[in-house]
């Protein structure tokens, strides 16, 4: 499973350019689905078994990003953010470019007013020079934020957990599913979460299922001085009750915890105040469809560091497993 976390995390894949993402993907679902199929805009969809009530489960494959928007005199570039860039995190550190170009960001007057205050994006710039003055990066070339993924005990620190640990913890539960459920599972490996959920909704449109599942990781509330949230590393799948763009049919929420209490699973409720996940976008699809999300607690969203503890992952395999195992009473 981590050797599986690994290859995802660490491959390129900003919104919008996620077909990297989806060759690894496909290459480890081949044979664990009855049907497999790329729709328009990208999203890859595994459907296992056939009857009984359809389920959509969703887990995005794109990461944030950058993209180049100008190229100055000095060579320096120019960016714009894909999704939601934190700022106080951009100085120093390297994106990789889709060619393998490491680049680094900069800021204006790093020993001014920077070295104390958050810049506007404007401020930043990325440095990709090699020494010889060429160069293959150019306006409109995507970029990630580069690092490798790092183990300390059971904790995994990389670059997009988010939400990349969601799609590992989907192609798990084929894997265990073996092709074996009373229902039709569609497992969706969906584009351009990050800028706005605009993979989940067409595949949730084409799909139509009676039930939607989004796989996605949630902030803590474990951490110094952090908002007030019920959720912490290591306490186990986290189960949605709420956030900004869901609220949890309570039929669903109650079919999750009482799964997770009937087969043992560690498991906690989460109530996000800021964010949503892809079950915001395939609950209002056609004429609704009553959806849910199962989360991994996560440190440090939308940074090189994202932090998810392996338990955690397995319990979220668990706890999804047993929902497609066993017959939906809604």
């Amino acid at each position: 499973m981590k050797e599986l976390i690994r290859k995802l995390v660490e491959a390129w894949g900003p919104s919008g350019y996620e077909h990297h993402v989806r060759e690894i993907i496909r290459a480890e679902v081949t044979g664990l689905a009855d049907e497999i199929t790329v729709d328009p805009l990208g999203s890859l969809i595994c459907r296992v078994g056939q009857g009984g009530k359809k389920v959509m489960v969703a887990a995005h494959m794109d990461e944030i990003g950058v993209m180049v928007t100008f190229a100055e005199k000095s060579g320096y570039l120019r960016f714009a953010p894909i999704g939601g860039l934190l700022h106080s995190t951009l100085l120093g550190s390297r994106v990789r470019f889709e060619d393998g170009t490491i680049g680094v960001i900069g800021v204006h007057d790093v020993w001014g007013e920077s070295r104390t205050h958050v810049p506007d994006l404007d401020s930043f710039y990325i440095d990709v020079s090699d020494g010889n003055g060429s160069g293959s990066i150019r306006p409109g070339n995507p970029a990630v934020f580069w690092r490798n993924m790092e183990e300390r005990g059971t904790r995994l620190i990389a670059k997009s957990m988010d939400d990349r640990v969601c799609c590992a913890i989907a192609i798990e539960t084929m894997r265990r599913l073996n092709k074996q459920t009373p229902h039709e599972v569609y497992f969706v490996f969906t584009v351009q979460e990050e800028v706005g959920l605009r993979g989940a909704r067409p595949a949730a449109y084409s799909v139509n299922p009676d039930i939607g599942i989004a796989l996605d990781v949630t902030s803590t509330g474990d951490e110094i001085k952090n908002s007030k949230m019920a959720v912490k590393l290591g306490g186990g799948a986290a189960i949605k009750l709420h956030d900004v763009g869901l609220v949890v049919p309570p039929a669903v929420r109650d079919w999750m915890i009482e799964r997770a209490q009937a087969d043992g699973i560690p498991h906690q409720l989460e109530l996000l105040d800021l964010g949503s996940t892809d079950a915001a976008g395939i609950q209002t699809a056609r004429a609704g469809v009553p959806s849910g999300c199962i989360s991994v607690p996560c440190r440090f969203v939308h940074t090189t560091s994202e932090t998810v503890d392996l338990n955690d992952v397995l319990a979220g395999v668990d706890l999804l497993t047993g929902l497609l195992s066993h017959p939906i009473p809604l």
